[in-house]
């Protein structure tokens, strides 16, 4: 059965089986020395490659880091750009505002003023107004003299009441504003008695109530200034009953 699958190798001797099997043995020998080479070409182009390929990734990588840095940068400054072109147009509004909340309170303020000047000319106008209407208008005759002359008497504070004057005039002058007493003593001496009540000059002088005329013959002036005399040397008007 051997014989048939191997012809003829079942013929040759030991030494001939030895030598081919050297030849062989030689033979791949050969085929793995000749192989050698190109496997280390192959790996070196292969470290070659895996060498060259870490530089390049970092070459891009750093290409791609300076661009996100640059648009960062770029964002940055837009940004920046904006929130001060914001701050100043809100300061800008802000001022703009002052300015007008400014004027209103001046507008305000001028009005408020002008309508305070016009309300006190107005209350001006009423108290004169007032005091006008309040003011009364006396006769031209005795009993509206001897009336005023109370009137300015209480406010300047001299005593005297309308009976005593009225009975002291009567006695007087009979109520003759013009009347003047040329015989007595003071008439000798050149300063006679003149008026409602016989006043002298030097007492009216020295007696004359302000805010009356100095006219020694005006009734009220005379009647206030004898009155003003009576009040000094004898506590009142009324307590004269005679010459005095």
């Amino acid at each position: 059965m051997s014989a048939s699958r191997t012809p003829g190798y079942s013929r040759l001797n030991k030494n001939h089986k030895f030598s081919i099997a050297g030849v062989a043995a030689l033979g791949a020998a050969a085929l793995t020395f000749s192989l050698v080479p190109d496997n280390a070409s192959a790996e070196a182009d292969t470290k070659s490659v895996a060498a060259a390929a870490p530089v390049a990734w970092s070459a891009a990588a750093d290409s791609a880091q300076a661009k996100t840095v640059h648009t960062s940068i770029t964002q940055q400054q837009v940004g920046a750009d904006k929130v001060a072109k914001a701050v100043a147009e809100a300061r800008a509004k802000a001022d703009a505002k002052a300015k007008a909340e400014a004027a209103t309170k001046a507008k305000a303020a001028a009005a408020a003023k002008a309508k305070a000047e016009a309300k006190k000319r107005a209350d001006q106008r009423a108290a004169a107004s007032r005091a006008a209407a309040r003011k009364p208008v006396y006769a031209n005759n005795l009993d509206g003299w001897i009336r005023e002359s109370l009137a300015i008497m209480k406010e300047r504070g001299i005593p005297g009441s309308y009976e005593g004057l009225h009975r002291n005039i009567i006695r007087e002058s009979s109520g003759n504003p013009r009347a003047i007493n040329n015989w007595d003593i003071n008439a000798q001496n050149g300063i006679p008695s003149k008026g409602l009540l016989q006043v002298i000059k030097p007492t009216f002088d020295a007696y004359h109530v302000p805010g009356t005329p100095h006219d020694q013959y005006h009734p009220v002036a005379n009647i206030t200034a004898a009155a003003n005399y009576a009040a000094d040397r004898y506590g009142s008007i009324d307590n004269v009953d005679s010459a005095y």
